[in-house]
């Protein structure tokens, strides 16, 4: 299919506004903030954040544990590690045990500035006693196969984590932990981002100053700007689409339908029920094909459905681009799979962007004409 640049636009306004670099040096311009001793950037933005963070702080140590392949321009003196994502590996625990040993050994009255972005959850941890790789793993691709929502999945993880839910900062000997937190998460709670890794457990010794720098809604809101710069007017605005999605393509796209000639912006990110030996795609793709089906024989019409960090589950697209034409019967099939990807790619409608800096969960972006 013919890919329509503007969508394209649209989406990269609302990314660039919730960068990992754009979003730390705001914050740190916003508030004071004194020189850390020890700087640990975590998520799938951590890369971006850190290098923020190493232009105001640039004699600070520094650890960065990310995606594999997000590790580019980290600050030369920074030690990275590189872990898998959505379901952890051998270097997801190593990266836990090494932030957990960094955060111990930090001394009475130092300054922990913690970074922390979405993905932190299979990147890095630690597990109490008695769990191996395998059996976290195992629990892991069961979880995400379920449909579970991010609140489901978290509260699992932190009772077999020794660094989720407050439980890396129980370690802290220090005088003050600042975190600073780009959200992925419906509500934009510091105890669900990553599942808490970057929160502070009750009754910390310490002084604690989180502050959520990056959001969903901050994203959206770039988009709309953009739209309005370029004459088109704000028909749809929310964040809605915290649902599985064959239930959230079939409430989008009779939106879509009936609404006024615009832009219609949705922000959330829905779950998806995988079936057993899945294909290839993720939830944004497979969200994709399905509005492709809604929308089949609607002229006028072109949606762009994206994973705003540039990756959709575990695949290098970040979702798809659809339009009334691209749909047909057999597409039906990749959806029964979970094989959207392959469907989408031999379509043209497959978007790639490569990491992006950031993960605010997801984006739909629709023009009617």
């Amino acid at each position: 299919m013919q890919k329509d640049d503007l969508l394209q636009r649209l989406f990269q306004a609302g990314v660039r506004a919730v960068r990992g670099d754009v979003s730390v040096t705001a914050a740190l311009d916003s508030a004071p903030c004194p020189v850390p001793d020890q700087i640990i950037a975590v998520g799938k933005a951590a890369t971006a954040m850190a290098g923020a963070a190493a232009t105001r702080f640039p004699d600070t140590p520094m650890l960065i544990v990310t995606k594999y392949d997000h590790a580019d321009g980290a600050p030369a003196h920074a030690h990275v590690i590189e872990a898998a994502h959505p379901v952890l590996d051998e270097n997801s625990l190593m990266a836990g045990r090494r932030i957990r040993e960094t955060v111990s050994s930090m001394a009475p009255g130092s300054h922990l500035l913690m970074l922390v972005s979405g993905g932190a959850s299979a990147l890095a941890e630690d597990p109490v006693d008695g769990l191996d790789l395998a059996g976290l793993s195992e629990r892991a691709r069961a979880m995400l196969a379920s449909g579970a929502d991010i609140h489901e999945m978290n509260a699992a993880r932190k009772k077999l984590s020794r660094v989720k839910g407050g439980a890396l900062l129980s370690n802290f000997k220090g005088a003050r932990v600042t975190t600073l937190a780009i959200s992925d998460v419906e509500g934009d709670a510091l105890a669900v981002i990553g599942s808490g890794i970057g929160d502070a457990p009750e009754g910390a010794g310490f002084e604690f100053v989180p502050q959520i720098v990056a959001s969903n809604a901050i994203a959206r809101s770039a988009v709309a700007a953009e739209a309005a710069r370029l004459g088109i007017p704000l028909i749809t605005d929310e964040e809605s689409l915290y649902d599985d999605v064959n239930a959230v393509a079939g409430r989008i796209a009779d939106k879509l339908s009936n609404g006024a000639p615009g832009l219609h912006l949705f922000g959330g990110e829905p779950t998806v029920v995988l079936p057993d030996n899945p294909g290839e795609g993720g939830r944004n793709q497979a969200l994709g094909l399905l509005l492709a089906r809604e929308i089949s024989g609607t002229g006028g019409l072109q949606v762009l459905v994206a994973g705003t960090d540039g990756t959709d589950g575990p695949t290098s697209a970040a979702g798809a681009v659809v339009d009334g034409a691209v749909w047909s019967p057999d597409g039906q099939d990749a959806l029964d799979r979970a094989d959207a990807g392959p469907w989408l790619a031999a379509r043209d409608a497959l978007l790639t962007t490569g990491p992006t800096g950031t993960n605010v969960m997801d984006l739909i972006i629709a023009l009617r004409r």
